[in-house]
């Protein structure tokens, strides 16, 4: 059992920092609660051992101090349809000051207490000891369920746990659920182990391949950025997307898989465009002959094949990334087959992670989410995770 759900809460105010950064629509009402319930069994728990809960969170990136448009309060009615009619949800004006602490003083146990966004003050992300300090005075323990956030060096995500001490410090259960999938499949991986990787950039994706190299049987390379492979190797990509600065380095990240028996594996073709829009005239051609005026938007109809024939033999399988831009109905079929086959591949026994927002909104959108073995809420973090690099919300707690 985890130190978390080990832990007896009762009588305890515990400070919990989740990831509440939440889309709101014009009206400031939310599109998508998913990072909101994902923190709910963290929440019930301390709540049903008789605890208090103080959370804290970020909204969007305020950059002149208090902003209505990124005030939490827009969260609170929604969290307490979450939380229940039996836990009252309060609001705090301030995370810092009278206010905070005013209202964690008055909290009762079985309570919760939403505190104002943390980043309406700039010592947030300046890790601000001081800051952390006072975060830190509101309550007897702290939680990190904040996955989302755990790469970056803030006061609430790293630098407060130093006021705690060990044993009064945990991670959350999504945070706990997030870093045990994520070592699932990088350190306790069974081959084959398929990592597909896809988006629009080679520069944005090298560190992850680059680490992948060292773990995965093979590479399913998609997306706008397979078109700087093919033109690496000299290959005509038409008007397809390119970083041309990047040309030698696609060149030695294929010399350095095949060198260590890595299968990296191309869209041999592609579904192509005359122009890059929805009522785009497109056809299927080859991804390495494609004719100047014309641009790879999705994999083709082999790739699809190829692709899922790779990832239904494999046991681990890593998603990041899309296959094509499917936010257009043209250009979604490459991305949908992935989609089904990671799927069918979870269905026969794989561990499959999907991460980063656009695989997620996918698996979302396609209505795949509850067909794979875990759904990541952390983009950002869980790229650098597979980057192999430390993150600081989670050295400051597993120390």
């Amino acid at each position: 059992m985890s130190r978390f759900s080990s832990f007896n809460f009762e009588g305890k105010k515990a400070v919990v920092r989740v990831d509440f950064n939440v889309p709101l629509n014009e009206s400031l009402q939310i599109t998508d609660d998913t990072r909101m319930r994902a923190a709910m069994p963290t929440i019930h728990k301390i709540l049903n051992d008789g605890g208090a809960v103080i959370l804290m969170s970020h909204l969007g990136r305020p950059k002149d101090g208090p902003t209505n448009k990124y005030s939490l309060i827009h969260l609170l009615p929604h969290l307490q349809d979450l939380t229940g009619s039996q836990h009252t949800v309060h609001f705090a004006t301030d995370c810092i000051g009278e206010p905070a602490t005013t209202a964690a003083t008055a909290l009762k146990m079985g309570d919760v207490l939403l505190l104002e966004n943390l980043r309406f003050h700039k010592q947030e992300e300046k890790g601000d000891p001081e800051f952390a300090q006072q975060l830190a005075s509101l309550g007897d323990v702290y939680v990190n369920d904040a996955f989302g956030t755990a790469h970056r060096a803030h006061a609430s995500t790293a630098v407060m746990a130093d006021c705690f001490s060990p044993e009064n410090k945990f991670f959350g259960l999504l945070m706990e659920s997030e870093v045990s999938s994520a070592e699932k499949v990088l350190h306790q991986s069974q081959p084959p182990f398929t990592a597909i990787i896809g988006g629009a950039k080679v520069s944005d994706k090298i560190l992850i391949i680059e680490n992948l190299l060292e773990k995965a049987t093979d590479i399913i390379i998609g997306g706008g950025m397979a078109y700087t492979f093919w033109k690496a190797q000299g290959k005509l990509i038409g008007n397809s997307l390119c970083e041309d600065d990047r040309l030698a380095l696609a060149l030695d990240l294929l010399g350095k898989a095949k060198a260590k028996g890595v299968n990296i594996h191309l869209p041999m073709d592609s579904t192509i465009a005359d122009k890059f829009a929805a009522d785009a005239t497109t056809t299927n051609c080859e991804s390495f002959a494609i004719p100047s005026g014309w641009m790879g938007l999705d994999i083709g109809i082999k790739a699809r094949a190829d692709f899922r024939h790779v990832i239904l033999r494999s046991k681990t399988i890593l998603w990041n990334g899309p296959m094509g831009v499917f936010e257009m109905e043209k250009f979604q079929a490459g991305t949908r087959t992935i989609a089904e086959a990671v799927a069918e591949a979870t269905a026969k026994g794989a561990f499959s992670l999907v991460g980063g927002g656009d695989s997620v909104a996918a698996v979302n959108q396609f209505g795949f989410s509850e067909k794979v073995s875990y759904v990541s809420t952390g983009g950002g973090a869980m790229l650098e995770y597979f980057e192999g690099k430390t993150l600081p919300g989670i050295a400051a707690i597993a120390q």
